[in-house]
């Protein structure tokens, strides 16, 4: 009996995937004990984090695609009405507007979108498969540009580069033209100076820095130059764990969300980074099998949309850390500390094994 309760319970868990994420989980625990300071305080915080994204994830990976395609819809209106409220009757932090009192709870709604647009993309891609126009790639990425432009507005540019992503990747596996890409792309560069003129001081502050941040050693280059300092102190081996000088010192900053992949490369060097990385690369191999495998185009458009975006964390947290991207507040999954971002991915993860272990339940 008690074999058939656990057989039910994992039935829908993908054993390749769970383990990687459960390694990946378990590195980022020894990492962020280090980074705060040898915090069991922080360490347990995390830790129930984890528990509470490994349950959504596995509520997600029991839910039929058929259900999520249902409800992609509404949840998108769900979350444009909350980014609404967030506008109108949002809570001011630091200068940034993302926050939403409803009664009994605080919530960011930007995180909701995450998983929304691509959904929603998925959903009315699927419903025209049979007759992809340019029209139906214009109202797509008119779906997309409103929600990306309410978060950039808060202003919030690491989670409308996120989620802009999130909602670009459904378009291209939709079919995008790579010639609308191309003429996008110039499109892009000649508006440049007016995308500039848009951006808030602090924004144009990171990207100068990306080029020098000695030009402000002390103020908004000092997190680009610390970072650097400490992986390229790691050399190949690393310090090893807890022997960090850049992190144990306090000369790190935000060691234990945006910047713990400094913290890593310092104590472990160019061979533990490796480690990560293949971790990263299994995650990202497995989910774009399952999403190659994927018995309808909304879940094929949705898995790839989720893996991609797993993929694009990954490349700007550590482009942002090694000081070839500007500084734009997006943690690097699985390791930085933090509940909501890691919610959200760990859902991610459950649709997708929603997507596979659902598969010969799902019509073409």
């Amino acid at each position: 009996m008690i074999r058939d309760i656990w057989k039910g319970l994992i039935k829908h868990i993908d054993p390749f995937l769970m383990g990687c994420l459960f390694l990946t989980l378990l590195v980022g625990l020894f990492v962020l004990y280090s980074a705060s300071g040898q915090s069991f305080e922080r360490v347990g915080s995390q830790s129930a984090n984890i528990v509470v994204a490994f349950g959504i994830m596995w509520v997600a990976a029991n839910i039929p695609p058929q259900h999520l395609e249902r409800i992609a819809l509404p949840l998108y209106v769900f979350g444009m009405i909350l980014l609404l409220g967030v506008a109108l009757f949002g809570e001011i932090s630091h200068g940034a507007r993302r926050w939403l009192h409803l009664g009994v709870a605080r919530i960011q709604p930007s995180e909701l979108m995450k998983i929304a647009v691509p959904m929603l993309l998925a959903w009315y891609f699927s419903k025209q498969e049979t007759t992809f126009r340019l029209k139906n790639h214009a109202i797509g990425a008119l779906l997309l540009f409103i929600p990306v432009a309410f978060i950039m507005k808060q202003p919030d540019l690491g989670t409308s580069l996120l989620i802009g992503a999130s909602g670009f990747y459904v378009l291209f596996l939709a079919g995008l033209s790579w010639r609308l890409l191309i003429g996008a792309g110039i499109s892009l560069a000649v508006m440049a100076p007016i995308f500039w003129s848009m951006l808030h001081d602090y924004q144009r502050k990171r990207i100068e820095i990306l080029f020098d941040p000695h030009q402000d050693p002390l103020g908004a280059g000092y997190h680009t130059i610390q970072a650097t300092i400490a992986i390229g102190s790691g050399g190949m081996s690393g310090k090893g764990w807890l022997k960090g000088t850049q992190s144990q010192l306090d000369f790190l900053p935000e060691r234990t969300t945006d910047f713990i992949f400094a913290v890593f490369g310092e104590e472990f060097g160019l061979l533990g980074n490796l480690l990560l990385l293949t971790l990263f690369t299994l995650l990202i191999a497995r989910g774009m099998v399952i999403a190659s495998e994927a018995q309808n185009t909304f879940c094929r458009l949705l898995a790839g949309s989720i893996v991609l975006t797993f993929f694009t964390y990954i490349f700007v947290n550590m482009g942002m850390v090694s000081g070839i991207l500007p500084v734009v507040g997006v943690p690097l999954p699985m390791i930085s500390y933090g509940g909501t971002s890691l919610v959200t991915l760990m859902l991610g993860f459950g649709i997708l094994m929603s997507i596979h272990t659902h598969k010969k339940l799902v019509t073409s």
